[in-house]
């Protein structure tokens, strides 16, 4: 039992204890997929319309600061989100990320100049930061743990749709109207998203208390958090790894992040409760999905520059070779999910899954410049495939054992640590690929191939070690999903305050 929280179980609040119809569950379901559409879009549209941006403001040198702004901001938010949806609901702080997301996007549209444009994307990204957790935790509140992983194939689903649709939507925009049609494609999408919001979350269970929101433990998190990801987004790129920049700001980002431990020890009510962090099946669950979708976010951006440099694909080429990547992690996803709801072991699947995941990668250290492109996609759809058996239940155990109340500040944290882990598992692969092509400082990866061709480097070499660094991931998640207790998953949400006194 956790001693640190020691409350009684949250219960709903007067009025709403009434079980909800499929017809309003699925309404509900249409708007915060919706919402968490348009976060993960706006991760992947701008892409492609960068060039167009660069030239028509006048600035090419600071275009990465479109794309790391919004990472920096929507990740450092994501635990906030979470802790302010268990004090004031739901419903209300998922309007406000609307709010704040599509203000931002209107900014974006009307930028005047990179600067302005810079500072919109970074107020976007802290609205977008929340849509997705809360998207995640309001189906929490809705569905029972143990039919919840089938739900997890619709958060699959509206990622995968993002990363295929996004870079296409953004080339033809920027290509045949205008790129700032980017960011206007948000108000009618996102006030659709606030319309059915506001009405439809009105029915949502709640089980909010109030809190003191902890201001200065918030502030050291964010401030080490993007420190962090500044360092691990310019080491090796616009920085050597051992310049004095980047280990200053490794340096202040472990000192933030002491204050942080020190506050979550001091702090009356911390921003992330000691009993969400201690609890060992959000650790271990949380790790384990940091690893394994860090891999594959880290494969995501890579497998392009392989396709390209080694496999000779042109840009659009390598863009659909990355659609069995995709792909499979719904497959994945949703057999995980739906067995989930009928067996009592349901980490026997992930596990067999990361088991395959790695032999198939192993497949492409061994042997992949030899395969085929073909057998290279075959690979790629079975190390997906399982990988996808993992997502349902690290995000479903995790909140499984949590409270109520303490469901948004849970799924804040896990994707918070997940994007984390992607920025590190992304920082990782890029020093492979640039220390093994022989190109350091602020080097375009436009021009790898011809780079690592001039001083000899066979780059299939070099992204062997890629696909290693890929296996030493996915077994790290391996033996993390291993260590996650398997407690038995609430089959009934009347149910779902137990976990407060049982843990």
């Amino acid at each position: 039992m956790d001693t640190m929280d020691q409350s009684p179980p949250a219960q709903p609040h007067p009025g709403q204890s009434k079980a909800l119809s499929q017809t309003e569950i699925r309404t509900i379901i249409i708007g915060v997929l919706l919402a968490m559409f348009l976060a993960a879009l706006d991760q992947t549209i701008i892409a492609t319309a960068l060039p167009t941006i660069g030239r028509e403001l006048g600035d090419l040198e600071h275009l990465s600061w479109i794309v790391t702004v919004y990472l920096l901001t929507s990740t450092a938010v994501t635990p906030l989100y979470g802790k302010l949806s268990d004090s004031y609901g739901r419903r209300s702080i998922m309007l406000v990320g609307i709010v704040v997301f599509i203000a931002g996007s209107i900014a974006c549209a009307l930028a005047p100049s990179m600067f302005v444009l810079i500072l919109a994307r970074g107020l976007q990204g802290i609205g977008g930061g929340g849509l997705i957790a809360l998207a995640q935790t309001i189906i929490a509140d809705l569905v029972p743990p143990k039919e919840r992983g089938r739900y997890q194939v619709y958060f699959a689903s509206v990622f995968m749709t993002s990363s295929l649709l996004g870079p296409v939507l953004g080339g033809f925009f920027a290509e045949h109207l205008h790129w700032s049609v980017i960011f206007w494609i948000n108000l009618p999408l996102g006030l659709i998203a606030f319309a059915i919001a506001f009405q439809s979350l009105k029915k949502l269970p709640r089980f909010e208390r109030p809190h003191r929101l902890d201001l200065l433990g918030a502030t050291l998190l964010i401030t080490a958090t993007v420190a962090l990801l500044l360092a691990l987004s310019w080491g090796g790129i616009r920085f050597p790894w051992s310049s004095l920049p980047i280990l200053g700001l490794f340096a202040g980002s472990v000192a933030l992040w002491i204050l942080f431990a020190l506050r979550m020890r001091l702090a009356p009510e911390p921003l992330i409760p000691s009993g969400v962090l201690h609890n060992p099946v959000v650790r271990m669950g949380v790790l384990a999905a940091c690893f394994g979708m860090g891999t594959y976010i880290g494969l995501t951006i890579y497998l392009p520059i392989y396709f390209e440099s080694v496999r000779g694909l042109s840009a659009s080429l390598s863009g659909l070779a990355l659609i069995p990547l995709m792909a499979g992690t719904v497959i994945g996803a949703t057999l995980s999910g739906r067995t989930m709801a009928r067996v009592k072991h349901y980490k026997r699947l992930p596990t067999i899954g990361l088991l395959v995941a790695i032999a198939a990668t192993g497949v492409l250290v061994l042997y992949g410049e030899a395969l085929s492109v073909t057998m290279v996609e075959i690979l790629l759809g079975i190390i997906s495939i399982g990988l996808g058996t993992l997502l349902p239940v690290t995000m479903v155990t995790t909140q499984n054992a949590v409270a109520p109340h303490q469901m948004g500040t849970a799924t804040g944290t896990a994707n918070f640590f997940r994007s984390l882990g992607g920025a590190f598992i992304v920082a990782i692969f890029g020093a492979i690929v640039l220390s093994g092509s022989g190109i350091t400082g602020a080097a375009s990866f436009e021009a790898l191939g011809e780079a690592a061709a001039r001083s000899g480097v066979n780059l299939a070499d070099v992204f062997s070690y890629v696909f290693l660094a890929a296996m030493a991931g996915f077994g790290l998640a391996l033996a993390f999903l291993l260590a996650l207790e398997e407690r038995p998953l609430r089959g009934s949400a009347a149910k779902a305050a137990d976990v407060a006194i049982a843990d």
